[in-house]
C-alpha cells in the first residue's frame, strides 16, 4: 500500500520518536527492531517505502535490502548509516536503495528523501497508467482494423455474389428467350437448347442455395481430437455412385496409425465432398485417358508432424493463372453449374484448423488439391471452439 511505510532499527528511541515524524507526515507506520522481523512485517504488509538502518544485529540493513529487491524491486529503500558508515552507504545505492540519510537524523534531510521516494512511486505509477492506456489504445485499433478488414472482406464477398447471380439470371433470361423463340418458330432444336440453357442455371441456383447455407454453417469449429480416415472413408462411400455414373473409378488410400489432430470432423466432410465432387466432375468434362478417368483420396503423415489429405483426379487440370484465382474470393472452374463458394467454403475451413491448403495441377493431365493439418502436441488436446476468421480467406 502506498501510505504505508515500514520502519526498521534496533533502537527504541529512534524507532519511537521518527514513528510520531512519520505518522505526522501521513505514513501509516509499522515498526521492526531487527532485520528478520521487518523482512516479515515487509511480506504482510507490502509497504510502498521502507526506511532501514545499515547496521543491525542478526540481518544488516544491506542484506534486508537486498531480500526486499528480490523480491519486490519498484520498493523504495532508504538507509540510515551512521557518519563512520559511508562505504556502506555507497554499497546499499549499488544495491538500488533510493537514498540514504546519516544520523543522527535531520528532519529535513529525511523529508526530502522522502519525497524523492514519493516521486519514483508516483512516476512508475503513471509510467503504469500510460502503458495500460497505451496497450487499451492498441488493443482498440487492432480491434478496428480487424473489424474493418472483416466488414471489408465482407463487401468484397457480397459483390462478387451479387456479379455470380447476376451472371446466372442473365443466363437464365437467355434461356428463357431461346424457349420463347423455339415456341414461337415451333423449332425444337430451339426448345431442346432453351430447356437446357434453363435446367443448367437452374441446377446452378440451386448448388449456390445450398453452399450459401453452407458456408454460414461453418463460422465456428467445435474442433476435438480425431481421425482424418473417417470423414474420408465416408465421402469415398457417399460419392462412389455419382463416380461410377460417370465413369470415374473413385478410389480410398487411407494410412494407417495417424496422428491425431484438431478437427471439426463435419467440417472436413464438407471439405472433401466438395473437392472429390469437384474431381469427379473435372474427369466428367474433358476426354476420357488411356487407363480411364480416376479420382484418389489418400491420408498420410505429414512430414513434421500432423497428417495430409490429398485429392487428386485425372481430369482436364488448370492452367498457372486458372490456380492462382482459385481461392481468391468466388471463383469457379466449371462452366456449367459451378458456383466458386465451395472452394472459398474449404479455405476457409482449413484455415480455422490452423491447416494449409495447396494444389497442382496441369492442363490435360490433372489436378491434386492437398491438405495439410497438423498434429497434436503430445498426442491430445481439450476440445475447444474457434471463431471464424477475422478476414476472408
Amino acid at each position: 500500500m502506498e501510505n504505508t511505510l515500514l520502519l526498521a532499527d534496533d533502537e527504541e528511541g529512534i524507532r519511537k520518536v521518527l514513528g510520531i515524524a512519520l505518522a505526522d507526515y501521513g505514513y501509516d507506520v509499522r515498526a521492526a527492531e531487527s532485520g528478520l522481523e521487518a523482512l516479515r512485517l515487509f511480506r504482510e504488509t507490502r509497504p510502498a517505502i521502507v526506511l532501514t538502518d545499515i547496521k543491525m544485529p542478526g540481518m544488516d540493513g544491506i542484506e534486508l535490502l537486498q531480500r526486499i529487491k528480490a523480491e519486490r524491486p519498484e520498493t523504495e529503500v532508504i538507509m540510515f548509516t551512521g557518519h563512520g558508515d559511508m562505504d556502506l552507504a555507497i554499497l546499499s545505492l549499488k544495491h538500488e536503495a533510493t537514498d540514504f540519510v546519516t544520523k543522527p537524523i535531520n528532519d529535513e534531510v529525511l523529508e526530502i528523501a522522502l519525497k524523492r521516494a514519493g516521486e519514483r512511486i508516483e512516476m512508475r505509477r503513471q509510467l503504469r497508467d500510460y502503458t495500460e492506456k497505451l496497450e487499451r489504445l492498441v488493443e482498440e485499433k487492432a480491434r478496428r482494423l480487424i473489424e474493418a478488414e472483416r466488414m471489408a472482406a465482407v463487401g468484397e464477398t457480397v459483390a462478387e455474389l451479387a456479379h455470380t447471380i447476376k451472371n446466372i439470371a442473365n443466363a437464365l433470361k437467355g434461356g428463357i428467350f431461346v424457349l420463347g423463340k423455339g415456341v414461337e418458330l415451333d423449332e425444337k432444336e430451339y426448345l431442346h437448347q432453351g430447356w437446357r440453357m434453363v435446367s443448367e442455371n437452374v441446377e446452378k441456383i440451386k448448388n449456390l442455395s445450398l453452399e450459401m447455407l453452407n458456408f454460414g454453417k461453418y463460422t465456428a469449429l467445435a474442433l476435438q481430437p480425431g481421425d482424418v480416415n473417417a470423414p474420408a472413408a465416408d465421402v469415398v462411400r457417399l460419392m462412389a455412385a455419382q463416380a461410377q455414373k460417370h465413369n470415374v473409378e473413385l478410389t480410398a488410400e487411407l494410412g494407417e496409425n495417424l496422428d491425431p489432430v484438431a478437427l471439426d470432423a463435419e467440417a472436413i466432410h464438407c471439405c472433401l465432398l466438395n473437392l472429390v465432387s469437384n474431381a469427379i466432375d473435372a474427369c466428367r468434362d474433358c476426354e476420357e485417358p488411356a487407363g480411364g478417368h480416376r479420382v484418389a483420396v489418400r491420408t498420410r503423415p505429414a512430414t513434421g508432424g500432423g497428417v495430409e489429405i490429398e485429392v487428386s483426379d485425372t481430369g482436364c487440370g488448370m492452367d498457372a493463372d486458372v490456380r492462382q484465382r482459385l481461392f481468391q474470393g468466388i471463383f469457379s472452374t466449371k462452366a456449367a453449374a459451378g458456383t466458386g463458394i465451395g472452394l472459398m467454403m474449404t479455405k476457409r475451413i482449413v484455415d480455422q484448423h490452423q491447416g494449409r491448403i495447396g494444389v497442382e495441377s496441369r492442363k490435360g493431365e490433372g489436378t491434386t488439391f492437398t491438405i495439410r493439418l497438423p498434429g497434436i502436441p503430445n498426442g491430445h488436446a481439450e476440445p475447444r471452439r474457434l471463431p471464424s476468421p477475422a478476414g476472408k480467406t
